[in-house]
């Protein structure tokens, strides 16, 4: 229930908030998801984009993001969840096709219908995060197929998160996952 509300904000006001800063009541729609999702987060817990996001902003070589300090490199933690996430839910789809379907519904209920079931959760999630100025998969923040090995174990350590997922990823999943996150679109 309460990630379904934090959608439903995100849905309405996450891309004004962005291109519109000033704008408050986007930008209290989506304190309020953000509060919303930390309840359904402590109540369901989250998964994969959230275990890869610590291997992926742990061993950041390059990349510093617009807005925030230059001086080391970094990348934002809802850019680190988001950077996997599609594939990750391509990954988890068979599990638990109607939510991730009503996931989709309720992030742009005006989505596509007419795509792969399996696509329509990822392709809101990409049309998102390209309005938003996400980089474009984990190339996006300076890896490649060449650091996925690298990237691998630090998501396996994340057992309390993987242990969420409605489908248990292997090594070679997370491998998968992450080398069709090298672009996104």
């Amino acid at each position: 229930l309460w990630c379904e509300k934090a959608m439903n904000l995100i849905a309405q006001s996450f891309r004004t908030a962005v291109h519109e800063g000033g704008d408050l009541g986007a930008r209290s729609n989506m304190m309020m998801a953000a509060t919303f999702a930390g309840m359904g987060f402590g109540n369901s817990g989250v998964h994969i984009p959230h275990a890869n996001a610590y291997p992926i902003a742990g061993m950041v070589k390059d990349y510093r993001p617009a807005g925030y300090p230059q001086d080391e490199p970094m990348v934002p933690h809802g850019q680190s969840v988001s950077l996997t996430a599609p594939e990750a839910f391509r990954f988890s789809f068979d599990s638990a096709p109607d939510r991730h379907l009503r996931a989709a519904e309720l992030m742009d209920p005006r989505a596509d219908k007419a795509n792969d079931q399996r696509e329509q959760l990822p392709a809101v999630l990409i049309s998102l995060m390209r309005d938003i100025g996400i980089p474009n998969g984990i190339g996006g923040v300076g890896y490649s197929e060449a650091d996925v090995p690298d990237l691998v174990p630090g998501t396996m350590k994340q057992q309390r998160l993987l242990a969420t997922c409605p489908k248990t990823p292997t090594e070679d999943d997370i491998a998968a996952i992450l080398t069709r996150s090298v672009e996104n679109w």
